[in-house]
């Protein structure tokens, strides 16, 4: 069976990490997997047989046996392919695909110019993401401070964010870009609820436009994600998010280069890089 065939049957499906796990030992031995008992699946792919279960279901069968009837259609109906890609070339080429709708979605790009907008006005300009989306937050923010004078980046929780947020709404500040991905942390969600209430306009850069957090923004941004892999790829909402920080640079041009400007000086004078 070609092993492009055999990842169809997910393609799109949002799995957990241990259903990755299978996905990507039937991928590996797509020749043989139409042959495997719900049992021997568990086995070889080091999770339990509730798990394969599971898999099946999420596909959208049944259960295990009528997935198994599904894999030994596909062997019957399909050469296998000597030449197809191993499951860490077919992540990528998703994560090419995920960038192409991205590409396209942008052929409008009035809701990028109104999120750059509003958050270019905000001082201070919140950036908010915990979990796994705190890394995209992190790189937002460092590069926003480039080009905007008050950034704060918010990526811790409890009560202390909930601080954070007042105190920086008493300093003006009237816009949050909150980067909230998969699996939806229950306090990114509380932290914008509360962030509406306080007054601040929320744009959320998420993965779908059926995401929680779209519930409470003002602007939504979305970017598909990658689930070919045991761990989500972010590719594309790392490109959106560059992509609003260009806008948010043409949104204040004069400042974006005058503050560009003094931090060369600056870095030169102190000699921060070796190059």
């Amino acid at each position: 069976m070609n092993k492009t065939v055999i990842t169809s049957l997910w393609d799109g499906v949002r799995l957990t990490p241990t259903q990755r796990r299978i996905a990507r030992y039937l991928a590996a031995n797509a020749v043989t997997a139409a042959a495997l008992s719900a049992a021997e699946l568990a086995e070889l792919a080091g999770v339990s047989q509730p798990s394969v279960t599971r898999f099946a279901m999420a596909l959208g069968h049944e259960g295990y046996p009528a997935l198994r009837r599904r894999l030994r259609e596909l062997a019957g109906s399909t050469p296998n392919g000597g030449d197809a890609p191993n499951p860490m070339q077919a992540a990528i080429a998703a994560e090419q695909r995920n960038l192409a709708r991205l590409s396209e979605s942008l052929g409008d790009p009035g809701a990028v110019g109104e999120a750059a907008a509003m958050l270019a006005g905000s001082a201070p300009m919140l950036v908010l993401g915990q979990r796994a989306a705190a890394p995209l937050a992190g790189y937002v923010g460092y590069f926003a401070s480039k080009v905007h004078p008050d950034v704060r980046v918010l990526d811790g929780g409890g009560s202390v964010l909930g601080d954070q947020l007042e105190q920086a709404r008493a300093a003006g500040a009237s816009a949050m870009l909150a980067c909230v991905l998969p699996r939806y942390p229950r306090e990114s969600i509380e932290a914008l609820a509360w962030a509406r209430q306080l007054g601040i306009s929320v744009v959320a850069l998420t993965d779908s436009p059926v995401s929680p957090a779209a519930e409470f923004a003002e602007v939504t941004l979305t970017a598909p994600i990658g689930t070919d892999l045991v761990f989500d790829l972010h590719t594309a909402p790392l490109a959106l998010s560059m992509v609003l920080l260009q806008a948010i640079c043409d949104a204040a041009p004069a400042r974006a280069q005058a503050r560009l400007e003094a931090f060369d000086a600056s870095a030169v004078r102190r000699q921060i890089f070796v190059a």
